[in-house]
């Protein structure tokens, strides 16, 4: 087992449902990869959406971050090599909660963030899973961290573990996910050990549209 991590988030409310088994065989991808992984669950308590206060600019932390455990995400999220975020499908977009998560998280630290590789699986019973997944990768594109692919959209079906435990196209593509994101991490780090870094621009150009 080589010293990188994964962190993955359980976006559903449900600890054990649809999502979790989705993100367990991402985790087995991962694993046989020689990747380790740490699984946190979202939770079902409210999560209070981001205000836009601008505390966060200096501190990197969210003003209302240790209320609710965001700081603590936020933290393993840093100390990770790379991120997997699961959702369930609701109304054909992500876990409102979730998204409240992924905004406050994204917002206080997504430059942190920059050239960790990130994936996303989601899990639905019949629609809207094409969505949901372009809902969590947009906080990848604007963070500047590579997206992790497989062979198809990582999506599972099912209206209960069971069910997803028999779509196997879906958990075999998830499984690949975490297969792709070992081999990612450890041609990341055959690089750097080459002396390849990326390469950061001196200063964003922020351009308005209304002037």
């Amino acid at each position: 087992m080589s010293n990188m991590k994964a962190l993955l988030i359980n976006g559903s409310p449900h600890k054990e449902g649809c999502t979790y088994t989705a993100l367990q065989h991402v985790c087995k991808g991962l694993e046989d990869g020689g990747v380790a992984t740490e699984l946190i669950w979202l939770g079902a308590d409210a999560i209070r959406p981001c205000i836009a206060c601008g505390a966060c600019n200096k501190t990197r932390r969210c003003a209302f971050g240790k209320d609710d455990g965001i700081d603590k995400l936020i933290e393993a999220a840093g100390a990770a090599d790379a991120l997997v975020v699961g959702s369930p499908v609701f109304y054909a977009g992500i876990n409102g909660s979730l998204k409240a998560a992924l905004d406050r998280m994204f917002f206080a630290a997504g430059s942190t963030m920059a050239f960790k590789p990130g994936a996303a699986v989601v899990s639905a019973r019949r629609a809207g899973t094409t969505v949901a997944l372009d809902q969590i990768l947009k906080y990848f594109l604007i963070s500047q961290m590579p997206v992790v692919s497989s062979f198809y959209w990582s999506m599972v079906h099912g209206i209960a573990a069971e069910q997803v435990a028999q779509d196997e196209e879906g958990v075999q593509c998830a499984c690949q996910l975490g297969t792709n994101m070992a081999w990612l991490l450890k041609s990341i780090q055959a690089g750097r050990e080459a002396g390849i870094e990326p390469s950061i621009p001196e200063q964003r150009a922020w351009t308005n549209f209304i002037r």
